[in-house]
């Protein structure tokens, strides 16, 4: 047909759409010759979500979805992605889904590939196919969708399918099966913090709890003068002020474990609003389990999903204890190079580790660095804390 033998109406609604899609540098291939044309150049692929079609690069994973986020969000750059902590959390609560779900009744072939690729997520294999910003929409649609795209293509691909073709794997009828971004982000969002937790801050924290103790033992005879307002006020032993640090850095772990029961609720089996609205009965508690399994941390289902899905008290009361955890360190730190000042016109009780030149002027100078580094990170935690209280009244998700 020709351009003037198609109704009025429609041919202004058909360029409307082609100028839309031009102005907002999308692709919209409108016959299967041209796709197939571009295709053939091997260097993407053509994927379409609701919205309609997208160029994908054909070397990569994602799809549609995740495209039009890095349209609509060109924020940030790499240094802001979505932490691959998430991104692996994500990938433990995928594959946990696809295994209930088999139990339920989807295709033990797709849930076998779906399980692989997500395996192939947790050990960090396709971390290249997770390209988002964390600014995007406060649910975590888009990194929800990413990582249903990814482990979708990548099943497809394991049972010799086409990517893109969203067959035999659909990245939401399949990955995201009983889920929805809403439940899906919080949980991984608890799995990723209490996973950091155990195997990266608790032990880093035990390291120098031992270390601060080992010191208090061995200035342990050493007698100094004690300080009020920065004045001499009454001798104490160095072991004694290195006792107070270590006792800080103790209360300051306990402080992050009275925070875990919380933590080691999960929302998945909320979905959209916290009703469970297209899960199996049992499904909750069962992909609890799973994660429980995966990750030999106690996780449990939420008793209340309504809170789970519509606040996230438990994160700010986890930003709160690593907020007390943070003025420890800064105050330990501070301590530490006060002591250290000096050599020659300061107090110069404390010896401190040389470990690089400290000016481009005067020869000879060190500085605290790495006492000045931990106030720093400790100054970036304090930070964090803030947006966290506003994140919890939802001002910034759904």
């Amino acid at each position: 047909l020709k351009p003037s033998k198609l109704p009025v109406a429609l041919v202004s609604q058909l360029r409307h759409l082609a100028r839309h899609n031009f102005s907002q540098g999308r692709m919209a291939l409108h016959s299967s010759a041209a796709r197939a044309a571009a295709a053939a150049t091997g260097e993407f692929r053509i994927e379409s979500d609701t919205f309609g079609e997208l160029k994908v690069p054909s070397d990569k994973y994602y799809g549609a979805q995740t495209m039009r986020s890095m349209l609509n969000f060109d924020i940030g750059g790499e240094h802001e992605r979505m932490p691959l902590p998430v991104i692996k959390a994500f990938g433990i609560l995928k594959k946990a889904a696809a295994i209930v779900n088999k139990e339920y009744g989807l295709d033990p072939k797709l849930a076998d590939a779906i399980s692989q690729a997500a395996d192939e997520v947790i050990d960090g294999r396709l971390e290249s196919h997770f390209p988002l910003v964390i600014w995007q929409t406060g649910s975590g649609t888009q990194s929800n969708m990413n990582v249903n795209e990814v482990i979708a293509n990548r099943a497809i691909e394991i049972l010799g399918g086409k990517l893109g073709s969203k067959s035999p794997v659909h990245p939401n009828d399949h990955v995201n099966k009983s889920q929805s971004s809403n439940d899906t982000y919080p949980t991984a969002m608890h799995i990723a913090v209490a996973m950091e937790i155990d195997t990266r801050l608790m032990p880093a924290l035990k390291k120098l709890h031992d270390a601060l103790r080992t010191k208090a033992h061995e200035f342990d005879d050493i007698v100094k003068i004690g300080r009020t307002h920065t004045q001499d006020a009454v001798p104490l032993t160095l072991g004694q002020e290195f006792g107070g640090y270590a006792a800080q850095i103790q209360y300051g772990m306990e402080r992050v474990k009275a925070t875990l029961p919380h933590l080691y609720f999960l929302a998945a089996g909320g979905t959209a609003v916290g009703t469970g609205l297209n899960t199996r009965i049992g499904f909750a508690e069962k992909v609890a389990e799973k994660v429980s399994q995966f990750t030999g941390l106690p996780f449990v289902t939420a008793p209340n999903k309504f809170e789970a899905l519509a606040a996230n008290d438990a994160m700010v009361e986890v930003s709160g204890a690593l907020n007390v955890l943070a003025c420890s360190l800064m105050k330990i730190a501070n301590d530490i190079r006060f002591l250290g000042s000096g050599p020659r016109c300061g107090f110069g009780e404390l010896s401190l580790p040389e470990n690089e030149p400290g000016s481009s002027i005067m020869p000879g100078k060190v500085n605290p660095t790495q006492c000045e580094a931990v106030t720093m990170v400790a100054a970036q935690v304090m930070g964090n804390h803030v947006p966290s209280l506003w994140w919890q009244q939802r001002h910034l998700s759904s």
